[in-house]
């Protein structure tokens, strides 16, 4: 569904993304994994089309460049930076959503509805956003970037901030999208998530691709290619471990070290 080919984006010295090549395929959650700074919101911006890359090539599939307006008709965004009014009620800003989509009046008050059941905020439809605690708010702006049934949806850090039982019901309707055939492509920093959810995992750091595949591909690689521990010298990577006790986060780490970044 999203095609990204050999794609580069600098901004004045940084390169953000240097030659990323990455494929969702419908029916699909990849999952994008990377420090701070790795590339993961670039990926996300080129994606929608909010930016263009300065080599290579983003498409959507049977559509188009993302800076489309057919392209954009399909997509469904949820970004980190919450994408609701405060000021609106939840029923009216999914209403809104609707409307700007070219849902008629009808069909934008049905559909709100069912998304409003969906994320468990049916009993809330009437109150205004500005009430809502983060993990309400952070359900509602999953269900905004449902209200048109996109055939692909980008989630940027869609569980950030919220308490466990937000996070257990956003997950369970991510993969409720993909049971209708939609291509996901989701960023975390929660390699538990990554494990549960995505199909595939795409680690990036200096916005280059260093492994995809799935989670059980990463770490049977990681097991493959184990070495004693007295061979590993490098300060910046994580401390080695026995090869039985491979993880998804241990292959991360592996990749992109242990040192903090902001």
């Amino acid at each position: 569904m999203l095609r990204m080919r050999e794609v580069t984006k600098s901004y004045g010295s940084v390169r953000a993304l240097d030659a990323l090549s990455l494929r969702v395929e419908p029916g699909e959650i990849l999952g994008l994994l990377g420090p701070n700074g790795a590339g993961k919101s670039t990926t996300i911006a080129l994606a929608v089309g909010l930016i263009t890359p300065d080599a290579g090539r983003v498409a959507i599939e049977g559509v188009g460049p993302p800076t489309s307006r057919a392209a954009r008709a399909c997509m469904g965004v949820a970004p980190q930076s919450l994408a609701i009014y405060d000021e609106l009620t939840a029923r009216e800003n999914l209403e809104l959503l609707g409307a700007l989509y070219g849902l008629s009046r009808s069909g934008r008050r049905a559909r709100a509805g069912e998304l409003l059941d969906l994320v468990g905020l049916d009993d809330r439809a009437a109150d205004r956003v500005r009430a809502f605690s983060g993990g309400m708010k952070r359900r509602l702006n999953l269900a905004a970037a449902l209200v048109h049934r996109p055939k692909l949806l980008l989630l940027d850090e869609p569980t950030a901030g919220v308490d466990p039982q937000s996070r257990l019901a956003l997950l369970d309707i991510v993969r409720s999208v993909t049971s209708e055939a939609a291509a996901v492509l989701y960023t975390t920093h929660y390699m538990e998530e990554a494990e549960k959810l995505c199909d595939r995992v795409a680690i990036i750091d200096h916005g280059r691709l260093l492994a995809l595949d799935t989670v059980e591909g990463l770490v049977r690689s990681r097991r493959e290619h184990s070495q004693p521990t007295a061979s590993r010298t490098e300060p910046s990577h994580a401390p080695a471990d026995t090869p039985e006790n491979a993880s998804l986060e241990r292959v991360y780490l592996e990749l992109t070290g242990t040192r903090m970044r902001d």
